[in-house]
């Protein structure tokens, strides 16, 4: 199984750590958030890993590089341009097609942090004949997707209502709290019609209101933080101190 780790964008909410360095060489527990992600990815058996970088670059080809590729495969994806989360995928897409394997692959921010269970996330997935499969949680969050009792993905909302999409109608819809981690069938890069930059979750709706299957997994029994602020880096290694958290 192959992996991509999403590790392009600014770190804006991490400044001043951000300042001389990409977001995912930003630390933790004494490790950085890129060697976390890639141990986490490693110890379910995943060896070839793409990670698409832009800020700071080449420090992070200089970091794996001096790390031996931390005994992993590893390709780097340069976007000149950030090209979110959705375009950085399409442009990995030749890394997954390679072989033309027909395997399911992950998708990984690099600023989070969990013990969510790859492997179950995986079986799920496959069971559910799923496009991609969402890790999610009931928890408070400013931007929530919506799914229907059969855990369908039917649309999602912000913080107003007028910000409430819907594309396929239901009697009953959940909200969940999206936590960056996917699990992705390759046939998706024939579904994606949209270009340049945009945001993977706006795809998943379209493709979802024209039939697509996009399920959710519940991962509320598993650790889950997201380290996109100074103040969650500090709480996570609070985590990690008190052995909450292995990272």
């Amino acid at each position: 199984m192959k992996a991509m780790i999403l590790a392009a964008g600014l770190g804006t909410r991490l400044r001043p750590l951000t300042d001389e360095r990409p977001k995912a060489l930003v630390e933790v527990g004494g490790r950085t958030l890129l060697e976390i992600t890639l141990r986490r990815l490693r110890s379910f058996g995943i060896n070839q890993v793409i990670v698409n970088v832009h800020h700071f670059a080449n420090m992070i080809v200089e970091y794996l590089q001096a790390n031996d590729q931390f005994g992993m495969e590893i390709e780097i994806s340069r976007e000149d341009d950030l090209l979110d989360t959705g375009g950085g995928l399409k442009k990995a897409a030749e890394f997954f097609l390679r072989n033309s394997t027909e395997e399911p692959f992950i998708l990984h921010n690099v600023d989070v942090l969990s013990s969510i269970d790859l492997r179950e996330m995986v079986k799920l997935h496959r069971a559910q004949h799923a496009l991609a499969t969402l890790a999610v949680q009931h928890r408070k969050s400013s931007r929530q997707l919506l799914f229907d009792e059969n855990h369908r993905l039917c649309g999602r909302r912000g913080e107003g209502d007028e910000s409430l999409e819907i594309v396929r109608p239901s009697r009953k819809m959940q909200p969940l709290a999206f936590c960056g981690i996917h699990i992705i069938s390759p046939r998706i890069f024939d579904r994606m019609s949209e270009v340049h930059a945009f945001p993977i979750i706006a795809a998943y709706l379209r493709m979802a209101g024209e039939g697509e299957n996009i399920v959710a997994f519940c991962a509320d029994s598993y650790y889950w933080r997201d380290l996109g602020t100074r103040a969650s880096l500090k709480r996570a290694a609070e985590d990690i101190e008190q052995k909450v958290i292995e990272p």
